[in-house]
């Protein structure tokens, strides 16, 4: 149920208000930080599934922030009474070991989660930004990946409740633009890690720092040669605000980073980081997994005038200390 502070009806209708929807999660929570910064209302929707309230906590205070705790896959009309003028649909598990753990409910979040939210955006006349995925291109056949290219996604696969799910997100997102003149716009996020990841994340960038970190073997799977393209959190949020500001503009746009690495290349890169000798532990290649993941930026790049500044071994120097942190945290 929405919680406000007793004299906070006043201070939202003074500024303009931003709701979040995952917004304890990785990204989301950034993002309310974010919008805080610039003076706005932010109500932060999250049922914590994947999200972390220790994300949000030092916002408690703030009189500008709510937070709500609701699941997206049931209407937001009734539980966010107030008027929002921009809506940031986050809410997803974006990791494979988060949304295999219940496939189901990973594709009613991405089709009700969308629905609910393009919902409550029609009923305020809001903008409202998706947050979209490169697994939309699948086990991709171009690389680079434009915004162009239909994909090559396994309709029925380990990997489907996410992919496919994103795909009729954007489907329905598209749909309200035609048929209500909504305004719309929809970011596809390539590999992105930083602070705030959980230590149980999944995603390569996070397994291989906590792994490192305990002195474990960092797990490879496959021959490590598929490649990826890592962009740090902070250079993320940039564009993604850059797009949110824009109300011309819908997209979709490939946002992250185009330098290109093996998933070997940047296992060196952490052990180096990090100061370890641990070994690599070889797995079979999961189902569908992609062999190349490299986005064609051209078009975000002319059009929000963008481009990624933190390197790779840059981000990972920022990212290192947090894990450090959070795993000593879990020891005391």
């Amino acid at each position: 149920m929405l919680s406000l502070h007793p004299d906070r009806t006043a201070v939202l209708m003074s500024n303009k208000t931003v709701l979040i929807t995952g917004g304890a999660g990785f990204l989301g929570s950034h993002l309310c930080d974010r919008f805080l910064d610039r003076s706005f209302n932010v109500i932060c929707l999250d049922n914590f599934y994947t999200g972390s309230k220790a994300n949000v906590a030092h916002l408690a205070d703030d009189k500008r922030f709510t937070l709500v705790n609701h699941d997206v896959c049931e209407p937001l009309v009734a539980v966010i009474p107030q008027k929002v003028d921009l809506i940031m649909n986050f809410a997803c598990p974006a990791s494979p070991v988060h949304y295999q753990k219940d496939p189901v409910y990973t594709a009613k979040i991405s089709f009700l989660g969308a629905l609910n939210a393009l919902e409550l955006a029609k009923k305020n006349q809001a903008r409202i930004i998706q947050a979209s995925t490169s697994e939309v291109y699948g086990d991709p056949k171009e690389h680079p990946q434009r915004e162009s290219y239909w994909g090559n996604v396994n309709p029925h696969g380990i990997r489907s409740c996410y992919d496919e799910g994103k795909r009729i997100a954007e489907t329905l997102f598209f749909d309200y633009q035609r048929q209500f003149e909504l305004n719309i716009g929809l970011v596809r996020i390539f590999n992105t890690y930083g602070p705030r990841m959980a230590v149980e994340d999944g995603r390569v960038v996070s397994n291989f720092i906590v792994q490192a970190l305990r002195g474990e073997a960092l797990t490879i799977y496959g021959d490590g040669e598929q490649t990826r393209s890592f962009c740090f959190g902070d250079d993320l949020i940039d564009v993604i605000l850059k797009l949110a500001d824009n109300s011309k503009l819908t997209g979709p746009y490939n946002i992250g980073n185009d330098v290109e690495f093996t998933v070997a290349e940047l296992a060196e890169k952490v052990r180096s980081l990090v100061g370890t000798k641990v070994k690599i532990d070889r797995k079979p290649l999961p189902s569908d997994d992609p062999k190349v993941r490299k986005p064609d930026l051209s078009q975000t790049k002319r059009d929000l005038n963008w481009a990624p500044k933190i390197s790779l071994e840059e981000g990972l120097k920022k990212t290192i200390p947090y894990f450090e942190q959070k795993l000593a945290s879990l020891k005391s």
